[in-house]
């Protein structure tokens, strides 16, 4: 399963059983409260997941800002949760790469606002499926 952890939202996607494609899912409203846990929890249920990919966000000089730790925080309290492996991935311009395609395809504004964050989910977890060379 790829996370794509924003501040408000958080895109969910998953693989097929072979690893070799992503498609997003969801997106799970984030608060200041444990919902969007227990959220994730019924998704992981769904989904028989044995691994999680977690969006990294890094500057273009490639250090880890504000977000960058929140999200490498947030990787290890996943981690503790769900006893399995969680591994982070570098999204740099993955949401630009998304919101250019969404463009491209004549999206509206207000329809991109809503499927963004699942397919910069999608977008991670296809990189990083991609790189393991569908393992």
């Amino acid at each position: 399963m790829g996370l794509d952890l924003g501040s408000k939202r958080i895109g969910v996607a998953v693989s097929d059983e072979l690893g070799w494609t992503a498609q997003g899912v969801t997106v799970i409203k984030r608060d200041q409260s444990s919902s969007w846990l227990s959220q994730l929890d019924d998704l992981m249920d769904q989904y028989q997941v044995a691994k999680l990919v977690v969006g990294l966000p890094r500057n273009m000089d490639g250090s880890i800002g504000a977000r960058g730790i929140d999200c490498q925080e947030i990787a290890e309290e996943l981690k503790r949760r769900y006893q399995l492996p969680v591994e982070l991935w570098d999204e740099r311009l993955s949401t630009t790469a998304v919101e250019r395609t969404l463009i491209a395809a004549d999206v509206s504004r207000k329809k991109r606002k809503t499927v963004i964050d699942q397919m910069a989910a999608s977008w991670i977890l296809q990189g990083y499926l991609d790189a393991q060379g569908g393992k």
